[in-house]
């Protein structure tokens, strides 16, 4: 008994291209509220483009993140004031 079918495996190939295996799991960015440059973890498994808002660990204000990966797994990572 096969796990997947051939439809659903070309179906994932169409959606996630093959790359060299690697996604960017983490970026730094500078908060738009303090200033200061914040390390934060990212999600690769949640598609190729993201948005979410999470809490600056320096000043706890919300940011709005968006996340773009390119076919070789570079995220583009963005950050502005969730109130702006």
């Amino acid at each position: 008994m096969r796990l997947f079918d051939d439809e659903f495996d070309d179906t994932l190939d169409d959606d996630f291209p093959l790359g060299d295996g690697t996604a960017d799991t983490s970026a730094t960015v500078v908060c738009p509220y303090c200033g200061e440059a914040v390390d934060i973890a990212l999600d690769p498994g949640g598609g190729p483009s993201q948005q979410y808002v999470e809490d600056c660990e320096v000043c706890c204000q919300p940011w709005r993140v968006s996340v773009l990966y390119g076919e070789d797994g570079q995220a583009d990572v963005s950050v502005v004031a969730l109130d702006g």
